[in-house]
């Protein structure tokens, strides 16, 4: 079985955060999962690859595979810097030349490869204001890459946890 991690760039990096995917992915673990996808440019992403490595010195079955953005096609000298930390590093097929959407695609990507999806996705977060070019007038405030890959997650009923808890009690949502 797979799992793949999607996150905002920015979290909340608490004992009980840790402690609920610790939690998880031993429950993963021991219910068969040992492929764990990765993307980049996340705190979220940072965490979770850290625990997995952990996790790795106990269970050396388990495999990190990361889901890069760019250098869809490369050699093996490029190669051995693309997978450096990971068992195996991809570029699925068609993200590399899909330019801003490269993030989404791979994301999409992640999720169509996985059975489990393990988010940390607050829907209140906003990223910042942004211009939509040069020449227009006025700014727009974008979708966040997480949301846009939840959405996706939950249109294809992918068994989703999302970690991120807002609330006191630290309740960890499992949807399909």
């Amino acid at each position: 079985m797979t799992c793949c991690f999607i996150g905002h760039r920015k979290i909340h990096d608490t004992p009980e955060l840790r402690e609920r995917l610790q939690i998880i992915l031993q429950e993963l673990i021991d219910t068969g999962t040992t492929n764990f996808i990765f993307g980049d440019h996340s705190a979220f992403d940072d965490l979770c690859y850290e625990l997995v490595t952990e996790l790795k010195e106990k269970y050396p079955e388990i495999k990190r595979i990361n889901f890069r953005k760019d250098y869809e096609d490369t050699d093996d000298y490029t190669m051995q810097f693309l997978i450096k930390g990971y068992e195996e590093s991809i570029c699925p097929k068609g993200v590399g030349s899909a330019g801003r959407a490269s993030y989404a695609q791979r994301n999409q990507a992640m999720i169509r490869e996985s059975d489990i999806c393990i988010f940390y996705y607050d829907e209140n977060y906003l990223p910042p204001w942004r211009w939509n070019s040069r020449h227009d007038l006025c700014d727009y405030q974008p979708k966040s890459g997480t949301a846009l890959a939840y959405d996706y997650a939950k249109s294809k009923r992918e068994t989703i946890i999302n970690c991120f808890c807002s609330d006191v009690n630290g309740s960890n949502p499992l949807e399909h």
